[in-house]
């Protein structure tokens, strides 16, 4: 089991690895972990400079949002990330950037298809786009409400497969098994958005790839029969 002093640290290795990969700027952008056993979540706190952070300086809080232990105000996005750990018990760590690509897809309101292999290796299927929040879900629990979007977008969908979605307007929320792979998850996920714009810019109809080769390119890293990589490997 994964102590809290751990998590921290690997919560804090998540978000300065946004900032390695540029997918934020200043102090834009959170990553998260959960330790699923105490019901307890590790998060970057609000409008601290990456630079300036260090594992105390995360916040402890429980699954309700309450700070449990730390000093300083949890990133603003807390309600978001909660309301996703509380319905997708198998992800462990969740990142939220507004990565270039990824959030002009969001800003265009546009899921991204997969056109290649290298989407299909990460998402088994297009990246979703949710519904334009309401007026007056936006003047209310606006973050709680940006975390019932995407909630109510992957009814349907299966949130271990397709890591991450885009919000209407404002950006993209990704997750995974640990705060580690939720950050890698964005950084692929970036890298998608940017290839499937060059994609849509040289062919305007282009489709996406065929199921077929989907399936066999996703299957081949997940699930029961994955070949890739070595045996007993965290893909």
């Amino acid at each position: 089991m994964k102590t809290l002093e751990l998590l921290r640290e690997e919560v804090l290795e998540a978000n300065l690895e946004l900032v390695r990969r540029g997918l934020v700027l200043y102090t834009f952008g959170n990553a998260s972990g959960i330790a699923r056993e105490e019901g307890l979540v590790v998060i970057k706190p609000s409008g601290v400079p990456y630079d300036k952070m260090k594992p105390e300086h995360l916040v402890l809080t429980d699954l309700s949002g309450k700070v449990v232990e730390g000093t300083l105000r949890p990133s603003s996005d807390l309600p978001t990330h909660v309301a996703l750990y509380n319905a997708f018990p198998e992800i462990g760590g969740v990142v939220h950037t507004h990565s270039e690509y990824a959030t002009a897809w969001a800003q265009a309101r546009r899921a991204i298809p997969c056109f290649g292999t290298t989407h299909a290796d990460y998402f088994h299927g297009p990246v979703p786009v949710t519904e334009p929040m309401s007026a007056q879900q936006i003047e209310g629990e606006y973050e709680f409400n940006t975390g019932t979007a995407i909630v109510n977008t992957f009814r349907g969908r299966d949130a271990k497969s397709i890591p991450g979605v885009l919000v209407a307007n404002h950006g993209p929320f990704v997750w995974g098994a640990t705060a580690t792979a939720a950050a890698h998850n964005a950084v692929v996920l970036e890298s998608l958005a940017r290839m499937a714009l060059f994609t849509t810019t040289l062919n305007h109809e282009a489709q996406p790839i065929s199921s077929a080769l989907h399936d066999r390119h996703f299957l081949r890293k997940h699930g029961s029969t994955a070949y890739y990589g070595q045996a007993g490997e965290k893909k």
